[in-house]
């Protein structure tokens, strides 16, 4: 029996591990195997590996080595980010949208649930992208401390906020902001010492590091307590024994990204255009959703599908001949929720969505593939 190769493109839930980073990981399973806590050399072995890696991936990211802070990922950085807001810097209010990936959105809700703050929603402009004269107007109308949680891309769709802009008008009506960046970090270039944001995330496994891993930037003008307590890790800030081999990860592979941006992202651009170009040649009727020409991800292409009875098997069909996609998010696929991004943006509309999310990895052979794939699935 011959292998299917497998045509992976949802690299916008994870990524495969690139070789070097492994490389770099190796060591930390097997020779420096100390507890960073310990005082003896072993423990000190691990302890520079972890204070190195975060000198790396504050470098990269153009802030300060004390504010950043390694945590289990993407999720429990936003969960730490906006529950400190509410219990350390005392906001009431939050300003959110509907987009958010859930680990904003049950944050947010379960905040709302236990009376602990208010939460509004910032409305959507046709293409997905956030109203800011929306914003602007909620802002200006809180009397309350404020929390706003925006995403910077999306992680369905792909639009781009305008991280300064959210930022500086947070500012200017004294505002807290946290912007979930996890597919942003190790996507785009970073300059933290010059954005206005007070709690950025970030996730390895999203830009070919190791998963159970991310990162929490906290500004350093800002004071919060611990969300998770025990011991004095991560400088008093997250207790539990430092995931060593993790964080070495995620710094090589962050250092990988930021090294070969102008390359892979040049190249991955390419792989969106063409995949664009091939589908409106070869598929009658399909739409593309959010803003995917304009302020978007280069690594997501959201396309609607006219509803049929096959369209609706897509998904199971794609599976069926080893190509890997995803309708809207990872977090939903499986179940026949459909999207929450889709349904904000787009109210009701009877289309089937899928979204294409390219690496480096992929080809433009791929790509004919899927395409032809799609041709007689269609």
């Amino acid at each position: 029996m011959t292998h299917t190769p497998r045509i992976y493109f949802d690299n916008a839930a994870t990524t495969p591990l690139d070789a070097d980073v492994l490389e770099a990981m190796m060591p930390y399973f097997t020779t420096y195997f100390g507890n960073p806590s310990s005082i003896y050399s072993y423990g000190r072995e691990t302890r520079l590996a972890i204070e190195n890696a975060r000198k790396s991936v504050a470098k990269n990211l153009n802030a300060h080595p004390a504010e950043i802070f390694f945590t289990s990922g993407g999720t429990e950085s936003s969960n730490m980010a906006i529950n400190a807001a509410i219990d350390d810097l005392h906001c009431t209010h939050i300003i959110t949208s509907p987009i958010e990936h859930h680990a904003t959105l049950h944050t947010v809700e379960h905040l709302q649930q236990s009376g602990k703050a208010a939460v509004s929603y910032v409305q959507l402009l046709p293409n997905g992208h956030i109203n800011l004269q929306h914003l602007e107007e909620l802002l200006a109308n809180s009397n309350e401390r404020t929390l706003v949680s925006l995403m910077h891309a999306n992680n369905e769709v792909g639009n781009l906020l305008d991280i300064q802009a959210v930022g500086n008008l947070c500012k200017k009506y004294n505002a807290f902001f946290h912007c979930d960046t996890v597919q942003t970090v190790g996507h785009f270039p970073f300059d933290l010492r010059n954005t206005p944001v007070h709690f950025i995330t970030g996730a390895a496994h999203k830009f070919h590091g190791p998963k159970g891993v991310g990162i929490i930037y906290i500004n350093e003008n800002i004071k919060i307590k611990p969300y998770i307590n025990g011991g004095s890790q991560e400088r008093n800030m997250r207790a539990g024994t430092e995931n060593v081999y993790g964080i070495v990860g995620f710094a090589k592979a962050l250092e990988n990204a930021m090294q070969r941006f102008e390359e892979d992202s040049h190249y991955i651009s390419e792989l969106k255009r063409y995949m664009a170009e091939r589908l409106r040649q070869e598929i009658e009727g399909i739409t593309f959703n959010g803003d995917p020409f304009g302020n978007s991800l280069y690594t997501v292409l959201n396309v609607s599908f006219p509803k049929t009875e096959k369209s609706e098997m897509l998904l199971y069909s794609l599976d069926m001949h080893h190509i890997c996609v995803s309708g809207g998010s990872a977090c939903t696929s499986g179940t026949n929720m459909g999207s929450h991004v889709i349904e904000a943006i787009y109210k009701n509309v009877d289309r089937v969505a899928i979204r294409f999310s390219f690496s480096k990895n992929n080809t433009k052979d791929e790509i004919d593939t899927v395409v032809q794939t799609l041709k007689e699935l269609v």
